[in-house]
């Protein structure tokens, strides 16, 4: 349910306050190879980045990529089962690729926590849909 809800890609705009839009390139279902360009706030000021998804294991992992700055960023999400409902463990890794993001990658270092107050804003703000949604179903049995 909660792999479902993170890749509603039509609707992130709603549900995630820092997401301006988000349009999907490529036709057909969600899966390896959906392409899709999200225009979010970031740091105060709108920004564009097109990405891919490029692992796809339906409930139990979700892995994007992309190319910006000089860097390959590889986000991998994992559902996890848990007592409370579900679990959701993201990794994150961005290899610089050029040699300005190789010079500037001590500079990166420092937005690391930033980056992450980004992300878990972003799963706060899914959360009280995912619980909406797990009471739906609840009350259905």
């Amino acid at each position: 349910m909660v792999f479902n809800l993170v890749t509603e890609f039509q609707q992130a705009a709603e549900y995630i306050s820092c997401i301006v839009r988000l349009e999907v390139l490529t036709d057909g279902p969600v899966g390896v190879g959906t392409r899709f360009r999200e225009t979010r706030i970031m740091f105060g000021r709108e920004a564009t980045e097109e990405m891919e998804i490029t692992g796809f294991d339906l409930p139990h992992s979700l892995t994007i990529e992309r190319e910006s700055c000089g860097y390959h960023y590889l986000a991998r999400h994992r559902f996890l089962p848990d007592i409370a409902g579900t679990c959701v463990q993201l990794e994150m890794d961005a290899k610089p690729v050029s040699l300005l993001a190789k010079l500037m990658s001590p500079v990166f270092g420092l937005m690391k926590g930033s980056m992450k107050k980004l992300i878990d804003a972003d799963l706060d703000d899914l959360k009280p849909l995912a619980e909406e949604r797990a009471d739906t179903v609840k009350q259905a049995y």
